[in-house]
């Protein structure tokens, strides 16, 4: 199925399974979410400090507890600095949610910790000398951020004198601003519109691998689009390409994020094993330039 290098530096399947409902779940069913991962090439795990109260994080380290070894077999992200009703990117919230995050999921260490949303008080040095802490400490090998434009990147960048390998950003065929204002350029148009500083291109330039979050959502979390009214003609796209390559129309959404060049990383979120199953199929799927055109123009999306 391959790998992707994210960051350039960090070997991880092209599907992460995101972990936001494992707290649904009980332990033995959680467990059979991990191994059908597993056993479908998805060995990236995305948490976050939040999800549940910190209760997936809680019944995902059950889950490796029960299998000696698996710790090693897998990549594991978490995220910090979402509050209940504000945003903490300070020095010391950061290291707090660290060890929080380790001790729940009962590991020694996170291949990957992002910086959740964008914090408006953010001092980028406060930032940069806590990642530099939980690095030497080995507590954490890698970093990055979620939500973030470019220049915010940028701005962290400035402070941190090791690279930021991620950017997760909300992204699929129903929600494609990342890649519309590249098409749109000159034009008065809504989709010519800069709402993140580039930061498509910014990532490409930089080795920092997007991570395409709810690929299957519309709008902020207003429903999916698939199966929707709203989106009859996409559906309609996605099912062609489905019954072409043999896959559901999941998988063809998520071959439809992976085609783009920039190699960006889809994270779902379906605790369902059979369904995990269908949609990792996609990592062996490579559209054509037609087809991932097909789909964005019955998305309702212009070409000039």
């Amino acid at each position: 199925m391959g790998k992707l290098l994210l960051g350039n530096v960090l070997k991880g399947s092209k599907i992460a399974l995101g972990c936001m409902r494992m707290t649904a779940l009980d332990d033995a069913a959680a467990d059979r979410v991990v191994m059908t991962a597993l056993e479908n090439g998805i060995d990236y795990f995305d948490h976050a400090d939040i999800y549940g109260g910190g209760e997936s994080e809680n019944i995902f380290g059950r889950v490796l507890k029960n299998h000696h070894g698996l710790r090693e077999k897998i990549v594991l992200q978490s995220k910090c600095g979402i509050c209940k009703g504000y945003y903490d990117a300070s020095k010391a919230h950061i290291l707090e949610a660290a060890d929080g995050i380790l001790r729940r999921l009962g590991v020694d260490y996170l291949d990957v910790l992002l910086l959740h949303r964008p914090d408006a008080l953010m001092e980028p040095e406060e930032v940069a000398e806590a990642f530099e802490a939980l690095r030497r400490s080995g507590k954490v090998r890698y970093f990055g951020v979620s939500n973030e434009n470019a220049a915010q990147i940028r701005l962290l960048q400035s402070a941190f004198s090791s690279h930021l390998i991620i950017n997760q950003l909300q992204f699929g065929p129903a929600h494609t601003i990342i890649v519309d204002e590249g098409m749109n350029v000159n034009i008065h148009s809504n989709h010519a519109v800069v709402r993140d500083g580039g930061v498509l291109d910014y990532c490409r330039l930089n080795n920092i691998t997007i991570q395409a979050w709810s690929p299957f959502q519309y709008g902020m979390f207003e429903g999916l689009f698939i199966g929707s009214e709203k989106y009859v003609a996409l559906n309609t796209a996605l099912q062609e390409v489905a019954k072409n390559y043999e896959i559901t129309v999941e998988a063809a959404s998520v071959a439809w994020i992976l085609r783009h060049p920039a190699k960006i990383q889809t994270i779902v979120g379906s605790m369902n094993p059979d369904r995990i199953a269908h949609i990792a199929k996609a990592q062996q799927i490579h559209l054509s330039r037609q087809e991932w055109y097909k789909i964005y123009l019955a998305a309702g999306n212009p070409l000039p």
